[in-house]
Parts: C-alpha cells; sequence; structure tokens
C-alpha cells in the first residue's frame, strides 16, 4: 500500500501541476490531489491491490483445501465450512481494508507534498492550506465506505471461487486467477454506482 498510494500520489501530482501551471492554478494541485486521493484512487488502487495479494490467496487456500476434501472432513466433523473458513476471513478484511486505504492515502498525500515542495519549489504553506481547506471529513468518509465495502466483494468471490474449485491442481488455479479477475472486474463497476451513491449523500465540497 505504501509503494502503491506514494508514487500514484507522485505522479498525480507531476501530471497535474504542468497542466494547471499553463492556467496559473498550480496552488490548487494539492486540493485536487487530496480529494481525488481520498474519494478514487486511494480505495480503487488498495482494492485492487489486496485482490491480486489477499483474494488470491484466500481462493488458494480454501481452493487446495477443497480438492483435497478438507472441506468435507469439516462437514463430517459438524463444522460447518463457511462459519469456520469464510466469516474470520469476511471480519477481518472488514476491519483491515478501511486501514489500507488510509494508509494509501496518506503516503500519496506525502509523495504529493513531496513532489510539489521539493521538485517544484511550491512553498509548502500553498499547498497545505488548499489541501486543508478543500479536504472535509467526508471525503474521507467515503474513502473509508468504500475500502469496506470492497472488502466485503473481494473476501465473498475469493472465497466463493475457492470453495467452487475442483478437478485437483487445474481447479485450484482455475479458481485462483477467477477470484483476482472477478473482484477486480466487480469491484471498478461497484465503485462507480457506489461513487454515485455516495456523492449523492456527500456532495464534493460540502462541509
Amino acid at each position: 500500500m505504501i509503494v502503491t498510494g506514494a508514487f500514484t500520489g507522485a505522479v498525480f501530482t507531476f501530471q497535474s501541476y504542468a497542466k494547471f501551471k499553463e492556467f496559473g492554478f498550480e496552488t490548487t494541485v494539492g486540493a485536487v490531489v487530496s480529494v481525488a486521493l481520498c474519494r478514487e484512487l486511494g480505495p480503487v488502487l488498495a482494492g485492487l491491490m489486496v485482490a491480486g495479494r489477499v483474494g488470491a490467496a484466500m481462493a488458494a487456500d480454501i481452493g487446495t483445501m477443497k480438492v483435497t476434501e478438507q472441506v468435507d472432513a469439516l462437514r463430517v466433523m459438524g463444522v460447518h465450512p463457511v462459519d469456520y473458513l469464510v466469516l474470520p476471513r469476511f471480519l477481518a478484511m472488514m476491519i483491515s481494508m478501511p486501514f489500507l486505504v488510509a494508509e494509501s492515502i496518506s503516503f500519496g498525500l506525502i509523495a504529493s507534498y513531496m513532489v510539489t515542495s521539493f521538485g517544484y519549489d511550491m512553498p509548502s504553506a500553498w499547498y497545505l492550506t488548499h489541501m486543508i481547506d478543500h479536504t472535509n471529513m467526508e471525503d474521507l468518509i467515503i474513502g473509508m465506505i468504500k475500502g469496506f465495502v470492497f472488502g466485503m466483494i473481494i473476501t465473498l468471490i475469493s472465497c466463493h471461487q475457492g470453495l467452487a474449485a475442483e478437478n485437483g491442481a487445474v481447479g485450484v488455479g482455475t479458481g485462483t486467477t477467477n477470484a483476482v479477475v472477478i473482484s477486480s472486474l466487480v469491484l471498478l463497476i461497484v465503485n462507480f454506482f457506489l461513487s454515485i451513491l455516495l456523492n449523492y449523500i456527500f456532495p464534493i465540497g460540502s462541509v
């Protein structure tokens, strides 16, 4: 999350500053980058990274248990596989994803600040003033809500693909691939509709 957030914030600042300077709006870079990271870039990129790393691991672990009949053994012992394998992962992702999103946003803003202050010699007061004035608590809340929802999506899809695995190692590999691809696509689609919904509740620029 540190590398993802930091370099996303850095490159977005680099591109934004170059264009904004043409219109004399370079002092607003801090505000634009901050809102974009909080509302969109931080949650989405964190979700995609987690889907590729954690989602794949979930699908592979549960898929391996499925094809080696460990899931059937749990049923024989009277343990429900969903309660034992899915629920702990579901709760863990619901708690951890907002923190990962917050980490991504934080390091993105730090990298953005460093690019403008040391790369373009912009007075740090300008950057910080515009960022603080135009970034509201609602922007951070949206990022946390998206992280919470994305965590649930990744867990449900990945665990489902793991429990549906069959045909040995080939099935585990297929399930792992499907978990990452489907989670990423669903995450991007849900993000669009979630952004529309949350923008009605927390409009950009609201106080």
